[in-house]
């Protein structure tokens, strides 16, 4: 189904595989260099053209376009603001599709939006209001374009199947385009996805990404590098089925991903009314990727990945033929994702020798396209969910598909069949819509099923899990009343209408200024809506203190800061910040703001030493074994260690939240996206690496760990930073910082990116 190459692999044409230098030269009949053709990936064309520094190994990337939803523009403009921002120098969209209810924290969500609105007027921007759009369904109909970059602060930022390589950030990164600045990576690694076959029915997109996923997320073969679908089985799909793939590469921990484009996607643009933004993309006649995975679509079967992680993947049948056995892994797993918080048990879900689940649900960015949901009716039509506990929600990803739904007859037949039809909105796929019942067991055609994204709140004792699949499977099992079952065992007759899609939707309901901004518009600021507080530069001499221990292997920015009802928040730096880490390790805001107490003493000019008494110990044994330490040359914070943190959302709060608590590092094993720790590095954080085992580290909570020099080792570029376990004995533990770039590094000096830009 899905082959892993050991090696890096040339592609003659773009369909036929040559393993090494030879087999190519033999096939091609001519001499080939593995750079030049490295050189002839869609890849490196497109990231090429959009290049600033001249050095394709140290990449300076101006994007074509910006995109953000309102958990995070409210806190990008700031930035900006706060940073000398004029006039958006590019396309900026700002889309109303994550805080779109109001029900939590009064009017503060609506006050969000009429600061967008006000903002995209006063610097020229792009508002699409509430229920219009979601994020990447907005970008897809009417801002992707062949050859083009797209730089988005959601980390589902990817439009790939439409020929245009779209990156998933923190908000910091686009403060810097905003601010005419430029993305800097090193040239990434290139990993063709070679598509063979063609899907099956009842077989969708979903099935193939979680597939791809299954194979590719645990060895980490594609992560922070650039995914490139080529081969012949891409053009046996539909554009939509390509976008639904696609979107679903994030979980993979991709940087990007390219497709190669055809005459479906020409008349995707078509069909859109922007036939001139098409551009045929293929790689060269001799392409070089630094890995491959094949994958036969022939032999993709309805998937399902349960409990708690896109790519805990099975097959459908696979479950249901070994249904307690697998059942009792996921909550064996589930020990090391819940802490033990909670009983968690999915036993009482075998009901007469089947998994019987308690909702469906199909939306968002990757399964509420027009194609999942006309399959979904067609599946419906004529069938019942019943009247039991089951119910079943769909949300079309944005007004346009909605129409047509409506007018095809669509909508209808769900709605008859038991569904809710329900609008444009992102909440299901962060728990802050169709939240299932405590211990309910939830499917869903959306991008993730992290511990606590449905909704779920350990501290209180609530818990329910979400496994992923494709709309066709949830559909037939709705079609079944809850009993999990593969779309493949319905005979059903897929009626594929044709999609219209209708501008004026838009055009009579967006504010688009032209790019035409309006200084004299005020904006709009709702009393939620506050500004960063000050953050100092970086000391010559740093003690942090340990205050959060995690040690499952991966560690979600939805566990660093939990989404759902949060997210009212996000538009107040210190009122978000006290749900930090609240969902794994509760005491953490406490234990933050204790030892934040010594470093606003030390801004104040006064003694740390009075604001934390335990800090006594500490500095008489720093003074006795370091020199010319002292308080005008010393900072005091907090820092968490985790084995692998960042996987997931592109959220910059799960960085700045730790910072306003006084947070000045995190130390890792490493760190599971680019992503993340930019967003320590651009909040001034530390990005620290330990080669110390997890289960046998030299420090524990509640440990001080003294970095003396760390400003001069920063400045100087040390391979090592010496730092030391203040204990009964003093511990020497080296720490890395991995590379960093001369403004990565000018940022931490400086304490964070707003300080950085402020001079």
């Amino acid at each position: 189904m899905i082959k892993l190459y050991d090696k890096g692999i040339y592609l003659l044409n773009g369909r036929e595989i040559a393993e090494d230098v030879r087999e190519a030269e033999l096939k091609t009949g001519q001499a080939v260099s593995r750079e030049e053709a490295a050189k002839q990936t869609m890849a490196y064309g497109i990231l090429k053209e959009h290049n600033t520094s001249g050095n394709m190994e140290r990449l300076q990337i101006k994007f074509d376009k910006l995109t953000s939803h309102d958990i995070t523009f409210v806190g990008i403009i700031q930035t900006a603001r706060a940073s000398g921002l004029e006039k958006f120098p590019i396309p900026y969209v700002l889309t109303n599709c994550h805080n779109s209810l109001c029900a939590v924290g009064g009017t503060i969500n609506e006050d969000d939006h009429m600061f967008g609105l006000s903002c995209a007027k006063k610097y020229g921007g792009v508002y699409v209001p509430p229920h219009q759009a979601v994020i990447h369904q907005y970008a897809r109909e009417m801002l992707a374009g062949g050859g083009r970059m797209i730089l988005g602060s959601d980390s589902h930022t990817r439009y790939g199947a439409l020929g245009t390589m779209a990156m998933g950030e923190g908000g910091p990164e686009l403060v810097k385009q905003l601010l005419n600045k430029t993305y800097d990576i090193k040239m990434p690694g290139v990993i063709g996805i070679y598509l063979d076959g063609e899907p099956m029915k009842g077989v969708g997109p979903q099935d193939v990404a979680l597939a791809i996923i299954g194979a590719t997320f645990g060895n980490g073969y594609v992560n922070n590098k650039v995914m490139e679908f080529v081969g012949p089985g891409v053009e046996k799909l539909s554009a939509d089925f390509r976008i639904g793939i696609d979107v679903m590469t994030t979980e993979t921990t991709c940087l990007s991903s390219i497709w190669k484009t055809d005459e479906k996607i020409q008349e995707y643009y078509e069909i859109h009314g922007r036939r001139e933004d098409y551009k045929e993309l293929n790689p060269g006649a001799v392409a070089y990727y630094d890995g491959m995975v094949y994958v036969n679509l022939s032999e993709i079967k309805p998937m399902i990945a349960m409990p708690f992680h896109p790519s805990n993947v099975y097959t459908i049948d696979e479950v249901n033929e070994n249904l307690a056995d697998i059942l009792r892994d996921v909550e064996k797993k589930a020990l090391v994702s819940l802490d033990g918080a909670v009983d968690y048990s999915l036993q009482n879900k075998i009901v007469d020798g089947k998994l019987y689940v308690d909702q469906g649900l199909i939306a968002g960015c990757a399964g509420g396209g027009f194609e999942n949901i006309c399959a979904a009716a067609d599946i419906m039509r004529g069938r019942y969910i019943g009247a039991d506990e089951f119910t079943f929600s769909v949300y079309p990803a944005s007004t346009p598909i909605y129409m047509e739904l409506v007018k095809n007859g669509a909508v209808a037949d769900l709605m008859a069949s038991g569904a809710i039809v329900k609008t444009a909105f992102c909440g299901p796929c962060f728990g802050a819509g169709d939240t299932p019942a405590n211990h309910a067991f939830s499917i869903r055609h959306s991008t993730r099923n992290f511990p606590n994204r449905e909704g779920s709140k350990l501290q209180s004792g609530q818990i329910s899990s979400v496994a992923l699949m494709d709309a066709r499977s949830i559909a037939a099992t709705a079609a079944n009343q809850g009993f999990l079952t593969p779309a493949t065992a319905l005979d059903v007759e897929y009626t594929g209408p044709a999609y219209h899609f209708d501008g004026r939707i838009y055009a009579n309901r967006v504010f688009d200024s032209k790019g035409v901004a309006d200084p004299s518009v005020e904006i709009k600021f709702g009393p939620n809506i506050k500004d960063w507080p000050a953050m100092s530069a970086l000391p010559e001499n740093l003690i942090v203190k340990v205050v959060s221990e995690i040690h499952d292997p991966v560690t979600t920015t939805d566990e660093l800061i939990p989404s759902g009802e949060t997210s009212s928040y996000r538009s107040n730096p210190l009122g978000l910040a006290e749900f930090a880490l609240s969902r794994k390790d509760p005491a953490y805001v406490g234990r933050a703001k204790e030892v934040q107490k010594a470093q606003k003493a030390i801004e104040a000019d006064t003694c740390p030493r009075g604001a934390l008494k335990e800090l006594d110990a500490v500095m008489d044994k720093i003074h006795a074994n370091f020199e010319g330490v002292e308080r005008s040359n010393l900072g005091i914070g907090s820092t968490i260690f985790a084995v692998k943190p960042g996987d997931g959302s592109a959220r910059e709060q799960a960085a700045s939240c730790q910072k306003v608590l006084g947070g000045w590092a995190n130390i890792a094993n490493e760190y599971a996206t680019k992503r993340y720790r930019s967003n320590l590095i651009n909040w001034g954080m530390l990005p620290f690496i330990t080669k110390e085992d997890h289960e046998h580290l030299s420090f524990q909570n509640g440990d001080y760990i003294f970095v003396p020099g760390v400003r001069k080792a920063i400045e100087e570029k040390a391979e090592i930073i010496k730092a030391y376990v203040i204990g009964d004995e003093i511990t020497e533990l080296p720490l890395t910082l991995g590379d960093l770039t001369d403004v990565e590094r000018e940022i931490i000096l400086k304490g964070c990116l707003i300080n950085y830009y402020r001079g």
